[in-house]
């Protein structure tokens, strides 16, 4: 199993390709795809699926392209949905360019199978209503877009977020986790549930280690 990471887009959204077998599944396309779709030509694998963590339009601009060149589907959430009638979701604000329009299938919390591999996907509210989190148990890794960065949490002052919402995902959702997965954010490095639980200053209820 490979995670590859690519900052796209004018904000530099981690763009996460998860591969296995020859199938690879990529989370939160931000951007030109166009070096994913080289990677994956490169390597030789198929792109089963788009998974969006959340609508933000720094999340979606590759959406689109990739989808029509790959010949796949996008799963994202219902309860975001309302976000795509926004700047928030459409783009365009502060002179970014628009998203291109895109259909998406909606998915559901519970147990799925994505490139091959069983995914559990954990509703995640609190940066955006409908933001998503997929655990690869297999892997050992866990996508949680713009949720939970390293030492840091994801904005809550956007519509539909929350600071209380999003914290109590973080404590029932990923700090449940084994302590070792790596979480793969929106922007920035990886990190692991272990660190967050330590050392993240925004859950100071969690023991840390000074």
């Amino acid at each position: 199993m490979t995670i590859k990471t690519f900052p796209l887009g004018p904000l530099e959204t981690n763009c996460h390709v998860l591969s296995h077998d020859g199938k690879a599944v990529v989370v939160d396309p931000g951007g030109d795809p166009a070096e994913v779709l080289t990677y994956l030509e490169r390597e030789g694998l198929t792109l089963t699926h788009i998974l969006n963590t959340h609508l933000h339009f720094d999340h979606t601009y590759g959406n689109k392209p990739l989808s029509d060149a790959a010949g796949v589907r996008i799963k994202a959430a219902a309860d975001d949905k309302p976000l795509l009638s926004t700047e928030l979701g459409r783009g365009g604000m502060m002179g970014l360019p628009s998203v291109q329009e895109f259909e998406f299938d909606e998915i559901d919390e519970g147990e799925h199978e994505f490139a091959g591999l069983a995914c559990k996907v954990f509703a995640t509210p609190g940066h955006s209503t409908g933001s998503l989190s997929f655990y690869f148990p297999d892997a050992n890794a866990c996508f949680v877009g713009d949720l939970i960065f390293y030492r840091s949490i994801g904005r809550t002052d956007f519509p539909g977020g929350s600071l209380e919402v999003l914290k109590k995902s973080v404590a029932d959702k990923i700090f449940t986790l084994p302590a070792e997965t790596r979480l793969f954010s929106g922007h920035g490095p990886d990190t692991t549930v272990n660190d967050e639980m330590h050392h993240n200053p925004f859950f100071s209820e969690f023991r840390r280690d000074l």
